[in-house]
């Protein structure tokens, strides 16, 4: 008896299928990209009476017919050896636009359990199925699901031991085509069986027929099929001659022929049908006048819900991280091992642990973004932004690399592989790092708090979000009228019903997202961290321009005992020594030799050195400020961050490092990626410079208007 079991989850986009794959496995599961495309797979399991099953979520398809990379991963995937069982979940509430893929599959040969998922919102449209009918048509069996709530789940996974343990299992039916169709398959067969190829022997005669009848391309880049194309071609060019049928699309006009005819006999809609509240709610959504308002309005929503939730957790872990600090000074013996006790309490805990404090933004922006996506937003914010980027060379299907852009900038630029125009691919990718991808929030969450009153906070994150993305559809239309001309292909969007996300659905997405962030916390910033520390701390200052100990001695001397103002006096001098010895370090000489350059912006030297830093991530822009800012010696608390960028920078700076970090190139792996999926290192390096050109004078104007202005020169109340 087998010990385990594979499964291959199929279905069309947004039918619930990883709602099902979720339910399935858990928690364990884990998620990549398919070697050499940029197309998700999930892979899960759990166990079944001491076996182990496998499940596969391939990616969401309409089709096996090599039309879209996602086409194309999940038929290699289904064309592969030791597949037990497909699951084909299907949207019950559109069967005869779902049952499309069913057909195709049934044509592979493999044992087959179909899920009618989403059956509440089927009855709820009205309609009835004669599911006995359906499964004979088929020769699956077919289970009911409603997906989100778990209803139906433990009938299925009893079908699934059914199938893979009790020998319940047997392969679908064979679909009839038509008396000329199936005498052209007869022969394709008789001519595979006749010669069968030297590999891929598990693949039916039947489904390789049908296939080479499709003229399809991935199985023409299957060398072991190359002996049987010639009859193919025979086949296809016979039944366009005798029989008047198109060859490009006679197998898609005979499968619609029997959902369509399947669907007349054994679906059933009520008189009681009513209008869906999905349709009602698009009237005002999708609306062509108030949908990018309403679009806009949720996401103001969204950043404030973001700031709101997050700041007591950001209040609680910055408190722990200085606990923690204060803990390993109060504990470590003074004088020895001075180096390691400063790296680990500054270096460290003050680099990691300053971009950690930021974690819950991380988590509360993604939580929100996932609720937009499983409730069926996105797809018509994608539908209302498709109108806007039109007017700017682009359409629909740029908004999801756009969209994935707020989370990561490297994944959105491998994304754009979807889109079939070069033109259009290359444009969305030059643009795309001017989304505010994840990393730059921590800089956000840290200028925004300091220098806005929570009343503005919202507004100004909103703010930074819009000028991104403004000037992105800016340099779209620049790039389509002059490097990049041509028209745009049409992109026909889906727009799936709204639906209340589960809280496991929305947990597990906000997971995956925040867990970069956490491993990008561990590695990149950690080892960032180190080095600028040490750029930070050497070469060590042995004689200053002042000797501050007798001065702080002489001031303490004349200060009457608990006078504010001799604390002040005090501060003030350890800090002038502190910069002092911050400005004879390597990063210091860096930043000092670069602060001509970036003076007209409002950039001191320190900002400058961590803007030179935050090119490996731009997380360690807040960790370098949290080094160089790091005060106070063994037995004294240190100053939080916000603290010292209040006392040493006007909101108009702090805006204008903001609209620096957005602007400029996000990071060296963008730099990398771009040449990837480009090819170029002149376009990677091209758009480096661009990016960097731009940036810099958008700061210049705004930093000199305003401080002309004397706009932002001081504390918004």
């Amino acid at each position: 008896m087998k010990k385990s079991f594979r499964i291959v989850l199929a279905g069309n986009p947004n039918c619930g299928k990883t709602t099902i794959f979720n339910q399935l496995t858990g928690t364990r599961q884990h998620v990549g990209n398919y070697p050499g495309v940029t197309v998700e797979r999930k892979v899960g399991g759990f166990s079944l009476e001491g076996c182990r099953v496998e499940i596969v979520d391939l990616p969401g398809i309409y089709s096996l017919s090599s039309s879209s990379p996602e086409e194309r991963v999940a038929f290699r995937e289904l064309m592969s050896p030791g597949i037990d069982l497909i699951l084909n979940v299907v949207d019950s509430s559109i069967p005869q636009r779902s049952l499309y893929l069913t057909t195709q599959l049934t044509e592979l040969g493999i044992p087959m359990l179909i899920v009618f998922n989403m059956m509440d919102e089927a009855r709820e449209k009205g309609l009835e199925f004669q599911f006995r009918n359906i499964e004979k048509c088929f020769g699956a069996e077919i289970v009911q699901t409603v997906g989100s709530r778990g209803g139906g789940m433990d009938h299925l996974r009893e079908s699934i031991r059914n199938a893979l343990l009790s020998g319940q299992a047997h392969p679908p039916s064979t679909l009839h085509y038509g008396t000329a169709v199936d005498e052209a398959i007869a022969d394709l067969v008789q001519e595979i069986n006749s010669h069968p190829p030297h590999s891929r022997t598990h693949i039916p005669a039947r489904c390789i027929a049908i296939k080479l009848l499709e003229n399809d391309e991935t199985i023409h880049q299957m060398p072991e099929f190359d002996a049987y194309r010639a009859a193919a071609d025979l086949q296809r060019g016979h039944l366009e001659e005798k029989h008047a049928i198109e060859s490009e699309t006679f197998m898609a006009d005979c499968r619609y022929g029997i959902i369509s005819g399947l669907c007349r006999t054994t679906v059933r809609s009520t008189p009681g049908k009513r209008q869906q509240l999905s349709d009602r709610i698009d009237k005002v959504v999708t609306s062509k006048f108030i949908g990018l308002p309403i679009f806009l309005l949720i996401m103001l929503l969204t950043f404030w819900f973001t700031f709101t939730c997050a700041q007591p957790f950001m209040d609680l872990i910055e408190t722990l991280f200085g606990k923690l600090a204060d803990g390993v000074n109060a504990v470590w013996p003074e004088g020895k091992l001075e180096f390691l006790r400063a790296l680990l309490t500054e270096g460290i805990i003050g680099g990691v642990g300053g971009v950690l404090v930021f974690l819950p933004n991380i988590v509360f922006l993604f939580l929100a973004i996932a609720f937009l996506e499983d409730s069926g937003y996105m797809a018509r914010a994608a539908f209302v932004m498709d109108g806007f980027m039109r007017k700017f060379g682009l359409h629909g299907k740029s908004f999801i690399p756009l969209l994935l852009g707020f989370g990561c900038t490297v994944p959105a630029i491998m994304a754009t592989r979807s889109i079939e125009s070069e033109k259009d691919r290359i444009t969305t990718i030059l643009i795309l790092p001017l989304m505010s991808c994840g990393a730059r929030l921590p800089i956000y969450s840290l200028i925004i708090p300091a220098f806005f009153v929570p009343r503005y906070q919202a507004w100004v994150m909103w703010l930074i979000y819009l000028i991104g993305v403004v000037i992105a559809m800016i340099g779209a239309r620049l790039l389509k009228s002059t490097l990049f001309k041509g028209d745009s292909e049409v992109y026909l969007m889906e727009l799936p019903p709204y639906r209340m996300p589960t809280l496991k659905s929305i947990l597990i997405h906000m997971w995956e997202r925040s867990a970069m962030y956490l491993r990008k916390a561990g590695t990149i910033i950690l080892a960032a961290s180190l080095v600028l520390f040490i750029a930070n701390t050497y070469p060590k200052q042995e004689s200053f321009s002042t000797d501050y100990a007798a001065r702080i001695q002489q001031m303490e001397q004349n200060t009457t005992p608990g006078r504010e103002s001799g604390e002040e006096q005090r501060t003030a001098l350890e800090e002038q020594k502190k910069a002092e010895e911050l400005a004879y370090t390597i990063s210091g000489r860096v930043g000092k030799a670069l602060e001509p350059v970036f003076r007209p912006l409002g950039f001191d030297w320190k900002i400058s050195t961590a803007l030179i830093g935050a090119l490996a991530a731009k997380e360690v822009f807040v960790s370098q400020l949290g080094i160089l800012y790091a005060v106070g010696d063994a037995d004294e608390t240190s100053t939080p961050l916000k603290e010292h960028l209040v006392r040493n920078y006007t909101p108009l700076q702090g805006f204008c490092i903001m609209l620096f970090c957005l602007l400029s190139i996000p990071c060296m792996a963008t730099i990398a990626i771009v040449r990837r999926e480009t090819n170029s290192w002149k376009m990677a390096l091209g758009q480096a410079a661009c990016l960097l050109l731009c940036a810099y004078l958008m700061t210049f104007l705004v930093y000199q208007l305003g401080s002309a202005f004397q706009i932002g020169t001081r504390l918004l109340s």
